[in-house]
């Protein structure tokens, strides 16, 4: 058969999608793919009910039905301090992935030079290879997950194009500060760069920390290209429903871009996502001190385990050192991705190596999410202690 492209050979299918299958061959918890096992609020769940009799069942406009973009525009608008404009500053996607691959494409060309944090949520170095753009890793320095500004105003002197910034961030849970975005910002605006942020997590964020939007921050609205997703803050991962917020002139290009990639995200689950982007600001406040009281009870449980991790900041992901386990006979050769596999099969718990995300050489730690029921949370506890019984042996 004919030779397939270059590009497909240059990166590998996604490392946390493959922890979900092989979790779900062997009946594990899965920690590994960051989906929730309980429901979304119920008066979104009534609203998809309604829309099931009522429609629309057809094609919305293209680049997002009308109300879905005017809610995201009041929701959004509030956040950021600005009257967005939801004829000319949006696009709805079909989830964050799409929002990002659509922004990529809008604004590089075939090897311009792109940086991004390492570690990274997976997806960016394939979103950097299929739209043609050169990565320039940025090293996010462990424990504190710090970065040297300097080595950004060296890609900026490189040609970077833009930069893109997950805040809060998968897969270490930091939170970048105002002081760190305003810099990194500054720097933008000196070589008229792009920052494309990834905020889907930006509901998730634990006291004292606070999000700061980099297109609040003064000079950066013709910047800033935000990609966002209602996934994570409404628990609706299946539903894939994203959005680009940007200029006009950003958003005229994504609109044709995300026209021709997908035509247009799920008529009837855009009606029904209103409902949740109405919710009254209580709903953000309960859904953070819910999932800070997953992070303490997940986290507290890991200490009385003894395995080593950090303390995320924000988002609801967990990085646990393995160095220990690594150091005993029966896993002294092992990679974290075989570590995994065996931690699956043998104690009943995804994780996702630590190595899909660094661009460093990482084998040492391994990522778990925390949004799950508590009753799940108690459960992986409970099995992980077979695991941490290993190292009192």
């Amino acid at each position: 058969m004919p030779k397939l492209s270059e590009r497909v050979g240059t990166f590998t299918d996604s490392v946390i999608r493959r922890m979900t299958r092989i979790s779900n061959q062997y009946g594990a918890i899965n920690l590994s793919q960051g989906f929730p096992d309980f429901d979304p609020p119920k008066v979104m769940m009534e609203r998809l009910a309604q829309t099931a009799y009522e429609g629309p069942h057809q094609y919305s406009i293209t680049y997002g039905a009308k109300d879905t973009r005017e809610a995201i525009a009041r929701k959004q608008g509030r956040n950021i301090g600005r009257q967005i404009d939801p004829e000319t500053e949006i696009v709805v996607t079909c989830g964050g992935t799409e929002a990002m691959m659509s922004a990529m494409m809008t604004i590089v060309n075939p090897g311009d030079k792109v940086m991004v944090f390492s570690p990274f949520y997976e997806n960016y170095g394939a979103d950097a290879i299929l739209s043609g753009a050169q990565p320039i890793y940025i090293p996010l320095v462990p424990p504190e997950y710090d970065f040297d500004i300097d080595l950004i105003e060296e890609g900026f002197r490189q040609g970077a194009k833009a930069i893109i910034i997950c805040n809060p961030s998968n897969p270490c849970g930091k939170v970048f500060t105002r002081e760190e975005l305003t810099a990194i910002g500054n720097l933008c605006i000196k070589y008229d760069a792009f920052a494309v942020m990834d905020e889907v997590y930006e509901h998730m964020v634990y006291e004292p920390h606070v999000h700061t939007y980099m297109s609040s921050l003064p000079g950066m609205w013709e910047h800033t290209i935000t990609c966002n997703s209602m996934s994570k803050t409404y628990s609706i991962t299946g539903w894939r429903l994203g959005y680009v917020i940007a200029s006009a002139e950003v958003i005229e290009g994504a609109r044709k871009v995300h026209d021709f990639l997908t035509v247009g995200a799920p008529a009837p689950l855009q009606k029904a996502a209103v409902a949740g982007l109405e919710l009254p600001d209580s709903y953000y406040e309960n859904f953070r001190r819910m999932y800070t009281e997953k992070r303490d009870f997940f986290c507290h449980g890991l200490d009385q385990l003894g395995l080593k991790h950090n303390v995320p900041e924000g988002t609801y992901f967990v990085m646990v050192d393995i160095s220990d386990f690594l150091e005993l006979p029966q896993f002294k050769d092992m990679t974290d991705l075989e570590f995994c596999e065996w931690v699956i099969k043998n104690v009943g718990v995804a994780a996702v190596p630590g190595s899909s995300f660094f661009r460093e050489d990482v084998n040492h730690l391994i990522r778990f999410h925390f949004a799950k029921s508590m009753e799940t949370l108690e459960e992986v506890l409970g099995r992980l202690k077979k695991l941490a019984d290993l190292l009192a042996k």
